[in-house]
């Protein structure tokens, strides 16, 4: 197997960017490294709490340097897929070990089939939350969708990247919350910890798409369930996660692309 180079490979611009003038970024070559790790997880069907080589030892194995692995690690440490103990080693994160969690410990954050599943459901959970928030939203809630809604646009149309993803997350979270069910509340919270493993290593802080195309999206959203309409709130969610995943997609794509 090949080295990974420490400089790492070009990637092109992400979809749908709203300056098409920005040149090529570089990924780091300890991103490539982590997204192997998890591929090599996979492969070998560890399960949380598994035990995995040395930093040194998994270098060797990945045929890269020990520097790019320890930042692999780090990486993967900090978005919740590996568990370092100090003198004990570096271990699968553990769970609760439900059947269901150690299938969901080999989600691949930026393989494509895997991140389509995770937005198919995501589609089914938030169009859901969206069709009972039109019909079940108190005026206090409404508000507070109207308010994240117009501060994600306004954060977006700023290109305040970080201030987006508070109000993204504070919208999407008010909508399940209006939804008045636990249960969906917990999966939109849930998927957004997978998304954040897709964004972490396949966006690596930089814009998918237009921010403010999004917080449009969210303004149209929140009026939508503010009347009273569960068609069109439906509608309109299934539009906006649409729109994610083309940006997905073609990200992916890109990656794939420069990769060949």
């Amino acid at each position: 197997m090949s080295r990974l180079h420490d400089e790492g490979v070009p990637v092109g611009d992400s979809a749908e960017r709203q300056d098409d003038n920005q040149g090529e970024r570089y990924r780091p070559g300890y991103e490539l490294v982590a997204e192997r790790l998890l591929q090599h997880i996979a492969e070998q069907n560890l399960r949380p709490g598994d035990r995995l080589p040395t930093e040194q030892g998994l270098a060797e194995l990945l045929g890269t340097t020990r520097n790019q692995m320890r930042e692999a690690v780090k990486v993967l440490a900090a978005i919740g897929r590996l568990n370092v103990r100090r003198g004990a080693g570096i271990f699968v994160a553990a769970s609760d070990k439900t059947a269901a969690d150690e299938e969901l410990a080999h989600f691949q954050p930026t393989d494509m089939a895997h991140v389509s599943m995770l937005l198919d459901f995501r589609r089914l959970v938030e169009t859901e939350t969206a069709r009972r928030a039109a019909s079940l939203a108190t005026p206090i809630q409404v508000r507070k969708l109207r308010e994240t809604a117009a501060e994600s646009l306004r954060t977006g149309a700023a290109m305040d990247v970080q201030g987006f993803a508070e109000a993204d997350k504070h919208f999407h979270d008010a909508v399940a919350i209006a939804a008045d069910n636990i249960f969906l509340q917990a999966n939109v919270v849930n998927v957004r910890r997978f998304a954040a493993q897709t964004d972490t290593l396949l966006f690596h802080g930089d814009v998918p798409g237009s921010l403010e195309v999004a917080g449009r999206q969210h303004l149209a959203i929140a009026e939508a369930i503010a009347d009273g309409d569960p068609d069109r709130a439906v509608q309109l969610m299934a539009a906006h996660i649409d729109t994610t995943q083309r940006q997905f997609e073609r990200k992916i794509r890109n990656r794939m692309f420069k990769l060949d």
